[in-house]
């Protein structure tokens, strides 16, 4: 490692659009900052760091094989899947994530959309705009069935960090709550929640929130036969993973009525593609993966990475996900 470490920013235009910047990272070392890599000149532009920060870009081990210099990484997120950890660790880099910045941000959103879907605030505020509330012969007028949350029950698939707290925003509205997880916690925390298994939860809730991470094993794991055992009523809210729900039957159980809606941050390939089946489903509300882009949580995560590398020129790495690495 050089005295003055060398650290290439490979995405850094949605940690810092201009409004967090890099100065905690730029007082560590040399800093090459880029807003976006595209596949094709990332070993270009990674060839000379010791150290490198990426979020989406990809790493694989064709890669990092190419990258003879390269003494760590760090996630700028919580999710590694872009960087492949094994193939780093047998060249003794360890691989650091973001853990835990953005949990208040998503589980906010989680909430966003379930009151879009719930009271259709968007969908009213567009319609008094286009003037239907100066016409209308009424004092008041409503567009949609307006859901009260109150005494309804809301499963949430997943119970870590973030599932804890859209449980405990749940209960600030009066909702009962129950979970799936693979492992139940010794200590599920101060509010009252009922584990039960997955058929159970997607067949008893008014409101589904995936909560969990995904895995080769999960993938896909929201699908026809699942959404068929979901109320008419109910709500499918996912802020975690696009790749858990199977699009295309989710897209076919809202055109078909077997569930009343969906709210989306995330959708299985990013940005969306213009043939996304759930693009024409009705009663489905999006927003583009911006869940943990609140600039609260954007700072946290600047100030994360900067101790994620600051601990590694130190000597010892945090929050390192590649477990033994050398």
């Amino acid at each position: 490692m050089s005295d003055t470490a060398t650290i290439v920013i490979l995405d850094g235009y949605t940690i810092n659009p201009g409004d967090n910047p890099w100065d905690q990272v730029q007082a560590l070392g040399r800093c090459v900052i880029h807003d976006r890599t595209p596949p094709e000149v990332t070993v270009e532009r990674a060839r000379d760091a010791e150290i490198i920060l990426t979020s989406k870009v990809k790493l694989d081990a064709v890669t990092l094989e190419a990258l003879p210099r390269l003494r760590y990484i760090s996630l700028l997120a919580t999710g590694y899947n872009n960087v492949d950890v094994e193939t780093a660790g047998k060249r003794g880099i360890p691989v650091s994530n973001v853990p835990a910045y953005s949990t208040e941000s998503v589980a906010q959103t989680a909430f966003a959309l379930l009151l879009e879907l719930a009271a259709h605030v968007g969908m009213h505020d567009a319609a008094v705009k286009a003037g239907e509330w100066t016409r209308c012969p009424d004092h008041s007028f409503w567009k949609g069935s307006i859901v009260e949350l109150d005494g309804l029950t809301l499963g949430i698939v997943g119970y870590g960090t973030i599932g804890r707290a859209v449980a405990r925003i749940a209960a600030a509205f009066g909702m009962r709550v129950i979970a799936h997880t693979p492992r139940i916690p010794q200590d599920p925390g101060p509010l009252p929640v009922s584990f039960v298994t997955l058929d159970e939860l997607f067949a008893t809730a008014d409101v589904v929130s995936l909560n969990c991470p995904q895995t080769p094993e999960n993938t896909g794991f929201v699908n026809a036969r699942l959404l068929a055992v979901m109320k008419q009523s109910a709500f499918l809210i996912n802020v975690a993973r696009g790749g858990l729900v199977n699009e295309a039957d989710l897209a076919l159980a809202l055109c078909s009525g077997q569930i009343a809606g969906a709210g989306l941050d995330v959708v299985a390939h990013e940005p969306m593609l213009h043939d996304n089946p759930l693009l024409g489903a009705p009663n489905c509300v999006f927003t583009p993966h911006l869940a943990w882009a609140s600039l609260a949580a954007r700072q946290r995560l600047m100030a994360i990475v900067a101790a994620n590398v600051a601990s590694f020129l130190a000597g010892a790495p945090i929050n390192v996900v590649n477990g033994r690495y050398l």
